[in-house]
């Protein structure tokens, strides 16, 4: 029963039932995230669905309020994943804090992802961000994304160069050369 055999339907190891319980809070705490940035439109769900002979447990499926269907996580387009996985770090943040005796996690690097968000995606993500940061949290933003340096004050810049990269605040003073 612990490796899956036997009348497991789900064919789930103990393991993996454990990491599947872990996931519904993960997806659930995500959702709140998600719904945000994404105008109510998606919201995540643990999905434990059987696909043929392999075991289930770990799916993630999303839930489209606009068509009322459910749909793979592959059928998203650029932005929405980008949507999708910020939410999913989040839950994942909130769910660890909560774990951990409410330990909070003050900050967050988002790394890339930006530029495959059309303007009003990034407009929702931005306002997303910025009510973490107002929350007191410290967000970091890697952006080769131009718009980003209009919304993003507080701003490290690397500059390449043969010599060596150079690393200055928005107020264009070098702050540290690295070779």
């Amino acid at each position: 029963m612990v490796r899956g055999g036997g009348e497991n339907r789900l064919k789930m190891t103990l393991g993996t039932y454990v990491l599947a319980a872990r996931l519904e809070e993960v997806t659930a705490a995500a959702t709140e995230r998600l719904q945000v940035m994404s105008s109510q439109r998606y919201s995540l769900e643990h999905d434990d669905t059987a696909r043929g002979n392999a075991k289930s447990g770990l799916g993630i499926r999303v839930h489209d309020s606009w068509t009322g269907k459910y749909r793979e996580t592959q059928t998203l387009s650029g932005g929405e994943t980008f949507m999708a996985s910020l939410s999913l770090a989040l839950g994942l943040a909130d769910v660890i804090s909560h774990h951990s005796g409410a330990v909070d996690m003050q900050t967050l690097f988002v790394d890339e992802g930006f530029g495959s968000l059309d303007t009003e995606t990034l407009e929702q993500v931005m306002e997303a961000l910025e009510s973490l940061r107002s929350g007191g949290r410290v967000i970091g933003v890697v952006s080769h994304v131009s718009e980003m340096k209009q919304r993003i004050t507080n701003r490290l810049t690397v500059t390449k160069a043969r010599q060596g990269s150079t690393i200055s605040t928005n107020a264009e003073r070098s702050l540290l050369t690295l070779s």
